[in-house]
């Protein structure tokens, strides 16, 4: 009996987070670069926990477009453009794509907190906005 309440115990106590980002250490699952750009990270956990660490924003969408079920259930997270290190959830988030701000892998895609801050960037920079659904099409032609 009390190795059955032990593994309950254990099972309950086990709940899918992501790990931080370990930033010039860890290695983009897509394209296997190492992440440095603490804007334009991105970070994808399965429901059994796997994390999966993106040096950019476009290699989670790439990767998503590749293996869709890959993102079933998941957690998916993207780094604030404005707040560097500060992770949003992806599918609230907004989007830029602008050639004035550069991303790791050149898609020029920064994610924001809402499109409010899109709109304030579009003030300086020329580009267009994105919800998640949006970007997960424009950058699988």
């Amino acid at each position: 009996m009390s190795m059955l309440l032990l593994l309950l115990m254990t099972i309950n106590s086990c709940s899918v987070q992501p790990e931080p980002i370990q930033y010039g250490h860890d290695e983009c699952s897509y394209c296997k670069m190492t992440i440095v750009d603490k804007a334009h990270s991105a970070q994808l956990v399965t429901k059994k926990g796997k994390q999966y660490k993106y040096d950019a924003v476009e290699c989670l969408v790439w990767n998503i477009n590749e293996f869709p079920e890959i993102a079933e259930n998941s957690i998916l997270l993207v780094a604030d453009y404005q707040n560097p290190g500060n992770m949003l959830s992806a599918g609230q988030a907004s989007y830029i794509i602008s050639t004035g701000i550069k991303s790791p892998m050149g898609a020029n895609l920064s994610a924001v907190e809402d499109e409010q801050k899109v709109d304030s960037l579009l003030q300086y920079f020329k580009g267009n906005k994105y919800k998640w659904e949006q970007l997960l099409e424009v950058l699988s032609e």
